[in-house]
């Protein structure tokens, strides 16, 4: 059976992205997915807390795990190598669209396992050392990095639209219509008439 893994790290990131990529290889090589195994879940988790680790446990011999790439796996290269090392021992075959890494049971798939993880790894660490010496260079200059406690975003849903809700307002349309035209709470209304002198004595939030 061929499993199709994605993983995402974030409720914000999509899916699709890597079911096209599966998808496209498949069409491409003449094969199918059979069973899907999507997960919203860090990869620094370790795999028998994640979707990962039960599929692996159940797939057999001459199965294949066909995901985007070796960091859909985990997060760093002793995680990635124990997995492609249990994968090895059940005679698991694991397929990479983007490295297009094919692992087998021989030596030349260890190494090239161990080669695609440890050059992923010191991607991120190098990516990560970077920033970091960005942030320490900033505060080194006496640049403040984020919001100073209490400051306010200055710009909302409303920025932009300020003299139209002034005008709606002048027009005595409520505030739970206003609030209905801009997608926002009537609450968020309520203050931002208040903040522009525009209550009157029996407005409500």
């Amino acid at each position: 059976m061929n499993y199709g893994y994605i993983r995402v790290s974030t409720d914000k990131q999509t899916v699709e992205n890597q079911r096209f990529e599966l998808n496209r290889f498949c069409k491409e090589n003449h094969c199918s997915i059979d069973v899907w195994v999507e997960e919203t879940i860090s990869g620094t988790k370790l795999p028998e807390k994640r979707k990962l680790g039960k599929v692996i446990d159940d797939m057999q011999k001459g199965d294949v795990l066909i995901c985007a790439e070796l960091s859909r796996l985990g997060r760093n290269l002793l995680m990635i190598m124990g997995i492609l090392n249990q994968c090895m021992n059940k005679e698991v075959q694991v397929w990479t669209i983007k490295d297009n890494y094919r692992l087998g049971n021989d030596i030349s798939s260890k190494v090239l396992a161990f080669a695609f993880g440890l050059s992923a790894e010191i991607e991120r660490n190098l990516i990560s050392q970077r920033i970091k010496e960005a942030l320490a260079r900033k505060r080194a200059e006496g640049v403040h990095l984020g919001h100073r406690k209490g400051q306010k975003n200055s710009h909302t849903k409303l920025s932009g639209h300020e003299d139209e809700i002034i005008s709606l307002r002048q027009k005595r349309h409520t505030l739970s219509f206003i609030a209905r035209k801009y997608h926002v709470h009537a609450i968020t209304i309520h203050r931002f008439l208040r903040e522009h002198n525009q209550l009157r004595e029996n407005d409500q939030k």
